[in-house]
């Protein structure tokens, strides 16, 4: 072979292993960046200043957690070829279509509102329209909507991922490096790291901090981007397993670091928590500090948003298309009909549901920007505390049965007990939050 084609090939393998590197992480990164929100930020930092770094530990515990509910979404996904949507219908039947249906209008109207309402308030820190907050919140949170759905409708997956990639490296390095400048005290960082402790009357916060690591409905989407991947089999389960590891690592280390950057401050909670927590940090960084923060809280929240808007679409386009093929119709399934079903790469996005769906995220929860952003951040955590136990339960029962996932994509020992003790703690925080918003 001459030296000059040598040379090519080379360069083509090297750059093949850099592609696959960067396609195989890409999935579980966006499932967990797309699960940080501003309640989960701003609740983290609400933490840190009031019990300290002493629930550090809830961290790497929460996503630990949703680590393996995802996980198992991507085991039934690679053991049967089909949506875990697809699994509840077939094996529990098609009334479970319709009850999803239900919770996901209205789950998606509040995370929608909670989304832009955080939108607004990041960029009004950044730059604010006039003197009145409430209005620039407005105005920013509509334009934020807007961009969300252009960047989603006209780019498609590939501008997706990479408008992604941009914002959640905004968010990590700059949210990383606040807490780094902070200097706090090592010693006191390990210790809140690795002894768990739950400080007197901090019980709500933990349970806060352990819940909103993430995401919730969020991570049925990860089976929609993997299938964009095309990953199958037990090959492609153990790319999951790769990628989310990464992305639930990241998401620790931003909790990690909202907890640290709290413990230094005095805030209270409040619909402005977020531009007080950047005058806090002012005053002990200067300037500098107050401009690394707001933009990595906007990188969140913004990147948050454009993962929501992309994927929760799909799950709508799914369900429809389901409650088609019930009704004995083909409906508008956007499939490639030549491949098998255990194959098949599903282009929900082409889809006449998916946009419809699209559409009305951007538009609808946009009557909630004049409603506190407090307010609309815990009718949206009520909402979603129901969602975590729901999907342990299933996965227990669908990843055990080895006559639907055969042997070898079976549950083991380890994720047995890690989606019974998700069950157990969340199904106690949906109790609470309804005893919460009864007696309140």
């Amino acid at each position: 072979m001459p030296m000059e084609a040598f040379a090519l090939v080379n360069e083509s393998n090297k750059q093949g292993r850099a592609s696959f590197t960067f396609a195989m992480l890409a999935p579980g990164i966006l499932v967990a960046a797309t699960g940080v929100g501003a309640g989960d930020l701003l609740t983290a930092s609400i933490a840190g200043s009031v019990v300290g770094m002493s629930i550090l530990w809830a961290a790497p515990v929460g996503a630990i957690l949703k680590y393996f509910l995802t996980e198992g979404v991507a085991r039934w996904q690679m053991a049967t070829g089909t949506t875990l949507l697809e699994g509840w219908v077939t094996r529990f039947g098609p009334w479970w279509q319709w009850i999803f249906l239900g919770y996901l209008v209205l789950w998606s109207f509040f995370v929608g509102g909670a989304l832009v309402s955080a939108c607004g308030l990041a960029a009004t820190g950044l730059l604010p329209l006039g003197e009145d907050l409430r209005t620039s919140k407005a105005v920013w949170g509509i334009v934020h909507s807007v961009a969300g759905y252009c960047l989603v409708r006209i780019g498609g997956y590939r501008l997706f991922e990479k408008m992604m990639s941009a914002m959640i490296g905004l968010m990590f390095v700059t949210v990383i490096l606040t807490a780094f400048l902070m200097r706090p005290d090592w010693s006191v960082v390990l210790r809140g790291c690795l002894v768990p402790a739950i400080p007197e009357k901090g019980t709500g916060w933990l349970i806060g901090i352990l819940g909103g690591v993430g995401g919730t409905v969020t991570l049925l989407s990860y089976g929609y981007w993997i299938r964009e991947k095309g990953r199958n089999g037990m090959a492609g389960l153990g790319a999951s397993r790769i990628d989310l590891g990464v992305g639930y690592l990241m998401t620790a280390m931003f909790g990690f670091a909202m907890v640290m950057i709290g413990s230094r401050v005095s805030i209270e909670k409040g619909p402005t928590v977020a531009l007080e927590l950047a005058g806090q940090l002012e005053l002990i960084l200067g300037p500098p500090g107050r401009w690394i923060f707001l933009f990595g809280f906007w990188g969140a929240v913004f990147s948050s948003l454009l993962g929501v808007w992309q994927s929760v679409p799909y799950l709508f386009a799914d369900l429809t298309g389901l409650i088609g093929r019930q009704r004995g119709r083909s409906g508008d399934r956007g499939r490639d009909e030549g491949a098998s079903s255990s194959a098949e790469i599903v282009r929900l996005s082409g889809t006449r549901a998916y946009s419809r769906f699209l559409l009305g995220i951007t538009v609808i929860p946009l009557c909630l920007l004049w409603i506190s952003v407090q307010q609309v951040q815990l009718v949206y955590a009520m909402v979603g505390a129901f969602f975590m136990p729901l999907l342990a339960l299933s996965l227990l029962i669908m990843n055990n049965r080895v006559a639907w996932v055969g042997a070898s994509f079976r549950n083991g020992r380890i994720a047995n007990s890690a989606l019974v003790a998700t069950l157990l703690f969340f199904a106690y925080v949906a109790v609470r939050e309804v005893a919460k918003a009864v007696g309140g």
